[in-house]
This record gives structure tokens, sequence and C-alpha cells, in this order.
């Protein structure tokens, strides 16, 4: 079963990770890092990224016309995706355990950030009533 696990971070979050200690932010890039790597180890990584800043993204929508509609950054929100990791496990609760030791990621001094993670299945395929 594959599941997306989604990062989420406070609205002031991107602030507040690049105002912390180069030490500190050293040594979450590499936990994260060699998380990912373990993931990719055990066969269960389908996919990883980051994610930049919210400052840099756009709404899009649809004009009548088809045409791309930006509403500049995103609206005011209290959290923002960070990043995200697809995975390929065999139940629900691998998954969640996954998201737990990603939530652990160190922060400033070394703490535990134990940062929101939203587990999501990914559909394979829309229900079969609707197919």
């Amino acid at each position: 079963m594959k599941y997306i696990l989604m990062m989420h971070c406070p609205a002031t979050g991107y602030d507040t990770f690049g105002a912390m200690p180069k030490k500190d932010l050293q040594a979450h890039i590499a936990f994260m890092k060699g998380f990912t790597k373990a993931l990719g180890e055990a066969g269960e990584l389908v996919s990883a990224e980051g994610l930049a800043s919210p400052a840099q993204a756009k709404l899009v929508r649809a004009g009548k016309d088809g045409a791309p509609i930006t509403d500049g950054v995103f609206p005011e929100s209290k959290e923002y995706l960070a990043g995200y990791w697809i995975v390929d496990v065999e139940s629900p609760e691998r998954a969640y355990a996954i998201a737990a030791q990603a939530s652990a990621a160190p922060g400033p001094g070394g703490a535990p950030m134990n940062m929101a993670i939203d587990v999501r299945q990914v559909m394979c395929a829309p229900p079969e009533e609707f197919q």
C-alpha cells in the first residue's frame, strides 16, 4: 500500500527554521537525509521532496478561457506543507511508524521538533462504483 506522509510546519516555521543555529540546521538536514536514505535502502521509499517557502508559491486557477490566473502567494493559513514522502509499505501501522520517526526530526538544541505529519493512503484508482 502506498501512503503519502506530508510534513506540515507553522506559518512562521520557514522563518524560525532559517534562524536556527547553523549546527542545529545541519543536524536537522543530516537527519532528514539519513532518514530518507534508510527508507530507500529498506525498499519503502517511492519519492520524497522538500518544498520551497510559501512566499515563493502561487495559487493558480483556470480562467474562463482556460488560461492560468495566479493569485499571488498562498492565502493566510496556520500551517503549510513543507515536504513529503511517498512510501510503499505493508500496513497503515508501518506508515504511522515512519511518520512518527519523521516527526521527531531534531530542531533547536537537538530537541525533537514533533512536526505534524499527515498520513494518507494513495489511491491506485477511483473506487469501483465510479469506474
